[in-house]
Formats: C-alpha cells, sequence, structure tokens
C-alpha cells in the first residue's frame, strides 16, 4: 500500500526534473476520451493537466463536473465537459495533446489551468509565456472566437500540501516560482481580455487544512474543487445568458 501510494504521488509529476530521466509512475489517468456528452444546450471545454482531470478524486469531483453540476442546477443544460488532460502535461504536452484530438466545432465555454509541470520541472519561465500564450489563443478560438467565454484558472500551491512539505525542496521558493508563472499567465489573460479567477491564495490553505487535500497527500480534494467550480459558476453563468 505503501509502494502504491509513492507511485500515486509522484503521478503528477511525471517526467520528473528532466524529459530524459521521467520518475517511474504508474499509468497516467487520460481523460481526454470522455464518456458520452449526456446531452446538453451548452458545451464544455476543459484543457488542463491533473488539476483538471481531478487526479485522485472520483470525476464527479473534479472542478470542470462540480462547475457542471452546478450550472445545471441553476437551469443551464451544460453537456458533460469534454477535457483534453492528462497528469503531469507541461504546455507544450498540452498543446500536443490538442493537436492530437483533432478537435472541430466550437464550444459555449472553456477553461484552461496549465503551468504547475513547467514549474516543476525548472522549465524557463519565458518558454512558458509563448506556449501559454498559444494555448490561450488556441481556447478563444475553441469558444468560437470569443474570448468573455474563455477562463483562466491560476496554478494552485503544491508545495503547501503534505507531498509539498516532505520534497526536500524549499516550500517558500515553490511558492515564489508559483507566483511568478501566475504572474506571467494573469498577465497574459488580462491583456488578451480573458477572464481569470486567482485560486492560489485560498489553495494555501491546505497547509492547515487537511480536508482541502486528497488522498494522495498532494492533489486538491473535493472541497477544495468545489471553491474553485463556485469561484467560476457566476462568471460561466453571465456568458451562458
Amino acid at each position: 500500500m505503501k509502494i502504491l501510494l509513492s507511485a500515486i504521488l509522484f503521478s503528477f509529476l511525471t517526467s520528473g526534473c528532466t524529459k530524459q530521466q521521467p520518475m517511474p509512475i504508474e499509468p497516467l489517468i487520460d481523460r481526454t476520451t470522455t464518456s458520452p456528452n449526456g446531452g446538453g444546450n451548452f458545451t464544455y471545454l476543459a484543457l488542463g493537466d491533473s488539476y483538471t482531470i481531478g487526479e485522485s478524486v472520483k470525476q464527479a469531483e473534479s472542478f470542470p463536473y462540480q462547475l457542471q453540476s452546478l450550472l445545471k442546477a441553476q437551469g443551464s443544460s451544460v453537456a458533460n465537459p469534454k477535457i483534453i488532460a492528462v497528469t503531469g502535461w507541461t504546455t507544450d504536452e498540452l498543446q500536443a495533446g490538442i493537436k492530437k484530438e483533432n478537435l472541430t466545432g466550437t464550444y459555449s465555454f472553456v477553461t484552461l489551468l496549465i503551468g504547475v509541470n513547467n514549474q516543476y520541472r525548472s522549465y524557463p519561465i519565458n518558454t512558458y509565456k509563448k506556449e501559454f500564450t498559444e494555448l490561450l489563443q488556441t481556447a478563444i478560438a475553441f469558444a468560437g472566437g470569443n474570448k468573455n467565454k474563455v477562463f483562466v484558472v491560476s496554478i494552485p500551491d503544491w508545495g503547501a500540501t503534505p507531498f509539498g512539505k516532505n520534497s526536500g525542496r524549499n516550500t517558500q521558493s515553490i511558492a515564489n516560482d508559483i507566483d511568478s508563472f501566475n504572474a506571467a499567465n494573469q498577465e497574459i489573460t488580462l491583456s488578451a481580455g480573458v477572464n481569470y479567477t486567482n485560486i492560489t491564495p485560498a489553495s494555501r490553505n491546505a497547509a492547515t487544512d487537511p480536508s482541502l487535500v486528497a488522498s494522495d497527500g498532494l492533489h486538491p480534494s473535493g472541497k477544495m474543487y468545489a471553491e474553485w467550480a463556485n469561484a467560476l459558476l457566476p462568471k460561466v453563468t453571465n456568458v451562458l445568458k
């Protein structure tokens, strides 16, 4: 059980510090092909990594599915999210994943959350800025060119989790790095006229509230994902009117 737990923890950080020597991991969760849409007047595309698929929680507890449920409860008929996300993905890997999907058509709204693995692998922030900018434009295109229907979510601070505290890294340095990546994606997002939701400060409450962390000690729990979904709810509701 202890070995399995360690493998699950490491799955978040696939490829480790370099692409040449990936960490040993369990098979990645890949929900790029989701269950049937289940019908709905509105469609939803969620782009990202482990935080979008809801690593280590039930699919219904992930923030895209909780957001869908909240919207339905308010009377907006939203189909099951189309999710393009794999645990451990960096910006370039998300780009490749999107290309592989060969999607056609547009969506009623799109969410984008990506970058934690760029930070973990110590990838250059300038590379992140370039690739994030490209991904944001891709997201806008999937929203039919309507930037008001795209919602960027900031990167949470994994250093506040039990895994982060025991990772051997300086948690303040992790926090500083996360802040730098978020400063970059926020500037790019707002400059493009796209909505930005900052969940990072609240993610740091995981340092003192274990209920905000999933059983793997690293990823958010359904409770934290609910906070993200509720933060997005009024913004998405506004564009679906």
